[in-house]
């Protein structure tokens, strides 16, 4: 499939609307766990959405499209929801997350990026160049990505209760 911004806007408004419907009001013994030291339980991938929105995306495409003759991007702490998110229930995050994300799509919608824009590049602090389209693509697939693991960590709370379906359940192996 060839990059589209109308059809990665399709993914991107979703994501809040369908990770809101899975979680919210969810017991803690969904919502809390993780798959082991120095991974991301559910609640901690939310709060890591909402800061990649706040602090990652839109203003890294705003560096893309600038006329700065050095366009480098802001290292991202990609952990700074772990201190961000402390005091909110998941319920609140998932609230933030909507409201954030429908402000990030208003504001690339106000960008007005024509298809000559998306071939404009930007330095990324690990990656090196990077074209706005591969960045509009990498934010779709990230919340893809992001979705993913949660399901997953999610299914692996019952995979010892599964039994010997468990060679049937992709997602727990």
């Amino acid at each position: 499939m060839k990059f589209s911004l109308s059809d990665s806007i399709e993914i991107l408004e979703r994501t809040p609307k369908a990770l809101h419907s899975l979680l919210r009001n969810l017991n803690d013994n969904w919502t809390l766990k993780n798959e082991g030291s120095d991974t991301w339980s559910p609640y901690d991938v939310i709060g890591h959405l909402i800061h990649c929105d706040e602090s990652n995306w839109i203003p890294r495409i705003e560096v893309a499209l600038s006329d700065f003759v050095v366009r480098n991007f802001e290292p991202l702490d990609r952990f700074a929801q772990l201190e961000k998110s402390k005091g909110k229930t998941l319920n609140q995050l998932l609230n933030d997350f909507v409201q954030i994300r429908a402000t990030s799509i208003a504001a690339l919608h106000s960008l007005k990026i024509t298809n000559e824009q998306l071939s404009k590049t930007a330095t990324h602090p690990e990656l090196g160049s990077v074209t706005l389209s591969q960045l509009i693509s990498a934010w779709v697939v990230h919340d893809l990505n992001h979705t993913s693991q949660i399901v997953r960590v999610i299914a692996k709370q019952y995979q010892a209760e599964v039994g010997p379906w468990i060679q049937y359940m992709r997602v727990l192996k």
